[in-house]
């Protein structure tokens, strides 16, 4: 039989191009990264929970010295991230994602690492925002399944009102301060007068 013939029938497959599905890793690109760190990062990425308290810390040790190498790459910053959530080290995971996403803000995996934490902190409307932007980012189907399923989260926990209050800068618990005040003050008012 022809080949081509074969390749127009329903009988054989179409060829897929693959490369759209990921872009090309350079190693260049995990240069930074010590070899030691690598394979955790591996066994970290398969199962967080694989990982024992021992390996955990020399995660973050070996990547905290990769990060201080080299400050301005924010992909080792969201992996130190990472890290840091697997060894429940929340509040200096959330500084590292923050400025893994200040260093850059067109990361599509900067964004939805930041989404994904602020999403388990249930601080919701910030985390489908960085969630939208990595949606926006996407530059694959899996990227785009990622950010879809993670939102899909997100709009649930908003629906079922598993929410933490939202994020809010200390300032405002000032003005709310106040206007409590002002109210009580306007009630002793009211009662004076009254």
């Amino acid at each position: 039989m022809n080949p081509e013939r074969l390749q127009d029938s329903e009988l054989m497959e179409p060829q897929v191009d693959t490369s759209a599905l990921a872009p090309p890793v350079l190693a260049a690109a995990l240069v930074p990264v010590p070899e030691r760190a690598r394979g955790l990062l591996l066994k970290m990425f398969a199962d967080p929970y694989v990982l024992g308290q021992e390996e955990r810390a020399e995660l973050v040790v070996q990547l905290r010295e990769s990060v201080s190498r080299h400050p301005q790459v924010s992909e080792l910053r969201v992996l130190l991230g990472m890290a840091l959530c697997v060894n429940l080290d929340v509040e200096e995971a959330l500084e590292e994602l923050r400025e893994g996403v200040r260093l850059a803000p067109d990361s599509f995996i900067a964004q939805l690492k930041m989404g994904e934490l602020l999403m388990r902190l249930r601080i919701c409307k910030k985390a489908e925002e960085h969630t939208r932007r990595a949606a926006l980012l996407a530059r694959n189907l899996a990227q785009t399944e990622l950010a879809r399923r993670q939102a899909a989260a997100i709009r649930k926990m908003l629906r079922e009102g598993i929410e933490r209050g939202g994020y809010q800068s200390p300032l405002a618990l000032l003005g709310r301060l106040r206007r409590l005040w002002r109210r009580q003050r306007d009630e002793d008012l009211a009662v004076a007068n009254g």
